[in-house]
């Protein structure tokens, strides 16, 4: 069965946590609930039923929108559903306001976000 996307939806915590879990190999949020009730768009990615892929876009409110925790089941890694997803989360927050979408990554990610069509920015972070 080919994977299937889906917009906005809001699978269980127990679900999130499992993919979570795989896919970071950390223990999940307590609760999803919080972080997405201050979402713009997520993205859900699904083998029949089953959650393998999800992330969340959130918002400023404003044209600003943040990329966060794209995470697929490595067991699924490697067939462009994490850049399937962040290409519909793109369209979708466009559609809703955004006008630019910002992501922080890693430097052994920045292939796949070069792939993605994200181009590098200078930017600061504090660890709080």
């Amino acid at each position: 069965m080919p994977i299937h996307y889906r917009l906005d939806p809001h699978p269980d915590d127990a679900s999130l946590g499992a993919l979570w879990r795989a896919a970071w190999e950390a223990e999940p949020p307590p609760s999803f609930a919080p972080i997405l009730a201050r979402s713009l768009v997520h993205v859900g990615a699904y083998d029949g039923e089953g959650l393998v892929g999800y992330l969340n876009v959130a918002t400023d409110g404003g044209v600003h929108a943040f990329l966060l925790d794209p995470s697929v089941d490595p067991r699924y890694r490697r067939q462009g559903i994490a850049t399937e997803m962040v290409r519909l989360a793109g369209v979708a927050a466009r559609a809703r306001g955004a006008r630019w979408l910002h992501v922080d990554f890693e430097p052994h990610l920045a292939a796949f976000y070069k792939g993605c069509g994200f181009r590098p920015t200078q930017a600061g972070l504090i660890q709080l």
